[in-house]
């Protein structure tokens, strides 16, 4: 059977709600990652294509089909590239213009794990399973500098201001400088680490494998917070922030997807539920998709959510990238490039759908 995707939108009036906006037959294999910019989303998955919606027009835009194996991370950088990485070892540096592959790195012996790029847009970094932490000159697109690992790290992410990178392996949360390439502190948890997001440069929010959120700070490595989030694991968390709020977005294998308040001037306290949905599927990983245009216009913010097959699975999709890429034209490769110019709209059944299972509730 096909896998599903699925939107939610949030409707922001006195108490924030979620509601269905769109459906979609879309891979054929769970979902493995997602990412968006300010008008597409794209979802990896275990059928080793990338599928492409653009939510300014509701449409599938097509299919990207360069790595062979389960596409591993997926991130934007502005409007104008996209980077993927996946268990052939492969980097993909794609213009988003025309979603040309400009340029294909062989960059683990392994697998590609986790991918981040710099907020300049001119290095990234890369871990996988041959222990290595690679970092990549995207302006010349070759390796700069390779660091050997201990054990194979499963995450890696830039802070917002580029001045610190972590990496995680299984539980432990290393902490580097940019300048020194150093460790300057490390965070350990009990459990396996399985989301982790920068609210702000020097606090961390952690998920793992249990019910709970984590609030560090990423200077003394100590936890300012921790609260029960859901009734089962985390799979993943997101943040943003709207006129001046802390919005944190996390997703549990419960089915629920649930938004919070963060007051950092009163972190210790913990966030506040903001509102929550049931998507009644387990739920593999999340992104944030704001309607810039929209949130001008009617204050409202954009979610969307895409659904699993037989495992009944799900991704929500949420996230928002301002940057503009900075870089030299890099040589193009065509190996085996292809794309799938099929633009279907995505329906909008789901809605309907929703109301019969809350009356039947």
């Amino acid at each position: 059977s096909a896998l599903v995707a699925r939107g939610y939108r949030e409707v922001i009036g006195r108490s924030w709600t979620v509601v269905p906006d769109f459906t979609h037959h879309a891979h054929t294999a769970s979902l493995s990652a997602v990412a968006v910019n300010n008008r597409y989303v794209v979802t990896g998955s275990r059928d080793e294509t990338i599928q492409i919606y653009d939510m300014k027009k509701k449409i599938e835009h097509g299919a990207l089909l360069q790595h062979n194996g389960t596409i591993t991370s997926l991130e934007f950088y502005g409007t104008s590239h996209l980077l993927s990485g996946a268990e052939d070892g492969l980097i993909c540096i794609w213009n988003t213009k025309r979603w040309e592959c400009l340029k294909s790195i062989k960059a683990h012996k392994g697998h590609v794990t986790s991918l981040s790029i710099h907020p300049s847009g001119k290095l990234a970094l890369s871990v996988g399973t041959d222990k290595t932490l690679r970092t990549w000159n995207l302006v010349e697109g070759r390796s700069a500098f390779i660091k050997n690992l201990k054990q194979n790290a499963h995450i890696i992410k830039w802070s917002p201001d580029g001045e610190k990178y972590v990496t995680v392996i299984a539980n432990k949360v290393d902490i580097y400088r940019l300048d020194t390439a150093s460790i300057t502190g490390t965070i350990t948890t009990e459990r396996r680490i399985s989301s982790l997001r920068f609210i702000t440069d020097s606090v961390l929010a952690i998920a793992g494998d249990d019910e709970m959120i984590r609030f560090y700070s990423c200077d003394s490595q100590k936890c300012l917070c921790e609260f029960k989030a859901h009734e089962n694991r985390i799979k993943d968390i997101y943040s943003f922030e709207r006129e001046g709020q802390h919005v944190i977005v996390t997703a549990s294998s419960d089915g629920y997807i649930k938004m919070w308040n963060l007051d950092l001037d009163k972190i210790r306290d913990g966030p506040s539920l903001l509102c929550e949905v049931n998507t009644k599927a387990r739920l593999t990983c999340l992104a944030v998709w704001l309607d810039q245009a929209s949130e001008i216009k009617e204050n409202s913010d954009k979610t969307a959510t895409s659904s699993q097959e037989t495992e009944d699975e799900k991704s929500s999709i949420v996230r928002t990238n301002k940057d503009f890429w900075t870089t030299k034209r890099v040589k193009i490769l065509k190996r085996k490039r292809k794309i799938i110019p099929e633009k279907q709209k995505l329906e909008a059944p789901v809605q309907k759908k929703k109301k019969k299972q809350n009356s039947s509730a």
